[in-house]
């Protein structure tokens, strides 16, 4: 009988004193729940990503010296090979950790970065980086940045194939071989053609199409002959 009337007592006493100590629990602001999800999905620190494993300082500054190598602008090869690390671990911390709020500053300096290598294809990742931004972290100060800028407007710059200069017909006539001997003309010389800026379709950017200078064709002594 003792036995009984012990157990539920204590039967009583446990949940009392679980609830006090529950209410008894601080609640969290607004402001320590926003770093609490924030924390939930950000990478550790001491995370390493991609092939090259770079911690995101490390991206980050890959990016700021490349966009200083870069000048006004640039389509330097070796610059375009030495970002390409940074470029594919970017990638993959965007992938594991997708919603890292650290992840709107790197997004940003690849995105300034890469609007200065005139090659259609980092141009075409500029304007991808930059909706990337938007919609993942509109509220930031990076979101409000770009869509400050798309605001202005954006371009893309790059460059067209180089062509091959037209040979000019060289084949003199009577009258020309006479002139020739008192008055030396030059040869015709290919101009560039004029850039091309392309109306943009509703939600895309303008283009722009840079033609560069054309190739010379080789002289026949300077073409490998069949022997060689």
């Amino acid at each position: 009988m003792k036995l009984a009337l012990i157990a539920a007592l204590i039967a009583a006493i446990i949940p009392n004193s679980v609830q006090a100590a529950a209410s008894t629990t601080p609640k969290l602001t607004k402001w320590q729940q926003h770093q609490h999800d924030l924390y939930a999905v950000s990478a550790p620190g001491d995370e390493y990503f991609g092939k090259q494993k770079m911690s995101y300082l490390g991206i980050n500054n890959v990016f700021r010296n490349a966009t200083i190598t870069a000048g006004e602008h640039t389509v330097n090869p070796n610059l375009i090979h030495t970002i390409q690390p940074a470029e594919e671990s970017l990638h993959a911390w965007g992938q594991k950790y997708p919603r890292d709020p650290q992840l709107a500053r790197s997004y940003f300096l690849a995105e300034q970065l890469y609007q200065k290598v005139w090659v259609q294809e980092y141009q075409d990742k500029a304007w991808q980086y930059m909706h990337i931004i938007i919609k993942r972290f509109p509220t930031s100060y990076f979101g409000k940045q770009v869509k400050k800028n798309l605001a202005i407007g954006f371009t893309e710059h790059y460059y067209a194939e180089s062509a091959p200069c037209a040979i000019p017909d060289v084949t003199p006539t009577p009258a020309a071989k006479e002139k020739s001997k008192a008055t030396p003309t030059l040869a015709p010389t290919d101009t560039p053609a004029p850039e091309v800026t392309s109306t943009p379709k509703p939600g895309q950017p303008k283009v722009n199409i840079i033609t560069p200078p054309c190739i010379p064709a080789l002289p026949p002594s300077a073409l490998p002959s069949a022997s060689q």
